[in-house]
This record gives C-alpha cells, structure tokens and sequence, in this order.
C-alpha cells in the first residue's frame, strides 16, 4: 500500500491550542480534527488551521465510532497527541493515580479500536519507565504495529529550548523512525530568539504587540531578579535575607540554581511549561531585562509564529490562560519533526 500526504488525514488527540497539528499543517497534511476538554483553546485552534476542527470533548468520552467517522473514508489514518503529562514528570512518577493514567489507557484503546495506520504520541521522558508505557507497547505489537521510541532533545532540531521528551511513531505500513537532529552542532539560542524583541519592564506591555507582556514582581522578587547576575545567573548570588526559607535549609541547597534563574543569551532557553512567564517558577528570567520572559518570548520558545493568535481580537487577554496555552503546548517545530517523519516513512511505503 503506497502511501502520501495527499492520501491521509490526521487527528490529533489531547491537542490543545494546536501547536503540534499546526506542524503537521505546515507539512502540508490534512488535519481533519483536534479534540481537547479545554474549550478556551477552541478560537485559536481553529483560526491557525484552516481546514481542522476544534472538538471539546474529554478523550474518555470520544469513541473509535467517533473517529472513524472523522476520518471518513481517508486510505491513511493517523492518529498523533500527547496525553497529559504532569503525572509522568519527575517529580510525581511516585504518586501517579489511576485517574491520571486513564487519558493514556483511552489513547491505546483508541488506537485499537480505529486501527490508525500511523500513530505517533509525544510525552515527557519519565513515561518510558513506566508499566503504563510498556502496557502501551504491548497494545501496538497485539495490533501489528511496528514502532521506534527515542527520548530526544527538541534543541537538537532547531526548538530553541532543551526540551527531552519521548517521541513514539508506530505504523502498520512498515518500519518508522524520526528523522535524524538537524541542529545537533547549531543549537538555537535565546539571542536568536527573543534579541529583536523591544525592552520592556515587569508589569508592562509593549505598545506594538500586546503578547510582548510581562508579569508585575513583587517588592522582594525586584530585589531577587536585581541581586541576580545577568546573562545566565541564579539564586545562589544572593544575599541571606533575600533567599527563600526553604532553600536556607540543608535540603533545599540543591534547588537554589534551578529557580529565580536568568536565561544566558547563547544557549537554549530551559524547557517552557504553563508557569514559563513566572520568575519563580524555573530559570524564567530575561537574560539582561530585570524581569520574567514575556508572553511573546515564551510563544516564540515554543516555535509560534508572530501571526499565531491565541485569543479572539475582542477578547480579554489573560496571562495566566495565555501561558497555559503556551506550556502545554507541543512546539510547532517539534510538531514538523514529527510530521517529516511520517512524511518520510509514507512516501518510502512499498
């Protein structure tokens, strides 16, 4: 069965404000539907991809009927999505619970009900030691699917972030793989990234691109973001009287570089997550602007283009949904690598 892109239709699970379906667009595949319990995302979901149909619906409520329906009478299906990964971080493989495994469990049940020609599923790097994975493995080789897995570093293919997340691509047509780094020697930096973009101080917003915003800081972040050396440093520069109470304990040494940190202009950003504008919440801060990175600069850390809009023109700009978008979105470079893959694989089908 030889395959193209002008012969499938993909639908993308879990998708959120659709960074990873605007990949494969830009790849030129027909995306027919994302489907996400996030009703907010709807707007810019659908006004970024032309063709692909926002659906706010729980995965848990969504049927194989439902999806084939989808699909209609398409020769491939593919079926992509990341599942929601706070429970497979780092932090909390140890107290993952069974309501936190069920978007998993649904995403293989689906894949065996629908029989998806191609399936792919990105997800944090903690999942692959996990039962739940190897329960997902055993669903694709009961379903005669051939598959490769890899934990990869996105700054390796041109996302300007260390990013190191599982990528799964699985295909009945044949063997598949992702394609090889294209940025292993030329990672993309921050200056490259957000250097262009005009000086703005916390709390304010730049008067040409209202998503070039950054969060008001209290009286003592002022003083923290201030003590804190530009061009990459962090919190262990400070003064007692400015460190958090748990850090001053013996426990919490090990933690202190890895919050209330600046970005360093030659290097890639630290991965983006829903709190990436909080100067509190990671290596967050602007390399030399005495702030966290703005709306603008996370999107941009996330691969969006300019022209991508998150929200209606008429409607009210929240930085706290805005950053939820961002950081639970897969980076639209991210979902291109993804999507070559599948291009590559298809167009080598015999």
């Amino acid at each position: 069965m030889r395959g193209n892109v002008q012969q499938a239709k993909v639908i993308d699970l879990f998708c959120g404000i659709g960074g990873l379906t605007h990949g494969f667009v830009r790849k030129g595949f027909d995306v027919v539907a994302g489907i996400d319990n996030d009703g907010g995302c709807e707007y810019g979901y659908n006004a970024n991809n032309q063709g692909a149909k926002f659906i706010k619906k729980d995965i848990a409520d969504v049927s194989g009927k439902d999806l084939k329906k989808l699909y209609g009478k398409t020769r491939i299906r593919i079926l992509v999505g990341c599942a929601p990964c706070q429970p497979f971080s780092k932090l909390n493989l140890n107290r993952v619970t069974k309501k936190q495994l069920q978007p998993l469990q649904k995403f293989a049940q689906l894949i065996e009900e629908v029989q998806p020609h191609v399936a792919s599923m990105e997800n944090v790097r903690g999942l692959v030691k996990t039962k739940i994975f190897k329960e997902f493995l055993t669903t694709l080789d009961e379903n005669g699917y051939k598959y490769s897995y890899k934990i990869v570093n996105f700054a390796d293919y041109g996302v300007p972030q260390n990013r190191k997340r599982l990528v799964l691509l699985a295909s009945k047509l044949g063997d598949i793989a992702l394609i090889p780094p294209t940025h292993k020697n030329k990672k993309v930096t921050v200056r490259e990234v957000i250097g262009h973009l005009n000086a703005i101080q916390a709390g304010q917003v730049d008067v040409n691109d209202p998503l070039h915003r950054a969060r008001k800081l209290s009286e003592l972040n002022k003083l923290r973001i201030l003590a804190t050396p530009k061009n990459g440093g962090n919190s262990r520069s400070w003064s007692k009287d400015l460190m958090l109470e748990c850090h001053q304990k013996e426990t919490g040494e090990s933690y202190r570089g890895s919050v209330y940190g600046r970005m360093s202009w030659d290097k890639p950003a630290p991965t983006m997550t829903t709190q990436c504008t909080g100067l509190g919440n990671g290596r967050y801060g602007h390399p030399v602007q005495d702030r966290a990175i703005s709306l603008r600069e996370a999107a941009f850390f996330q691969t969006f283009g300019k022209d991508y809009k998150f929200v209606a023109p008429d409607q009210k700009l929240i930085v706290k949904q805005i950053s939820r978008f961002i950081g639970n979105a897969v980076p639209v470079r991210g979902g291109e690598v993804i999507a070559e893959s599948i291009r590559r694989h298809l167009n080598l089908v015999p």
